[in-house]
């Protein structure tokens, strides 16, 4: 074999060698295009459904903001009856159950009045 022949196949190789490089280059290009097209669409999905359950959070908010209203309303009536009950003495200060059941039956009659 003469030299001329030598070379060209050691070029033949090379190229060969070249070739199979950069096909597995833009293979691993095309895998990682697609994983990153693919990451992007999954973000803008999340990003899409975390829009969606923000303004369904403010729509429940403030459908749910007189009920709130109504609610605090009621707990400070409770507070101001609990702040009341708690200020009272002991009616019969000798006996404590006695107080507490005479306290008792104060509250009922209250709550049988119309």
């Amino acid at each position: 074999m003469n030299a001329g022949a030598v070379i060209l196949l050691l070029s033949l190789a090379a190229n060969a060698a070249l070739g199979w490089a950069y096909l597995g280059q833009r293979d691993d290009l095309a895998k990682a295009t697609e994983q990153r097209d693919t990451a992007r669409g999954d973000a803008l999905a999340c990003s899409d459904a975390t829009e969606a359950l923000r303004e369904l959070a403010a729509k429940r908010a403030a459908a749910a903001a007189p009920a709130r209203a109504a609610a605090a309303t009621v707990a400070r009536t409770h507070q101001q009856r609990a702040d009341y009950t708690l200020s009272l003495q002991p009616s019969k200060p000798a006996d404590l159950c006695a107080s507490m059941q005479a306290m008792g039956d104060d509250w009922l009659q209250g709550r049988a009045r119309p």
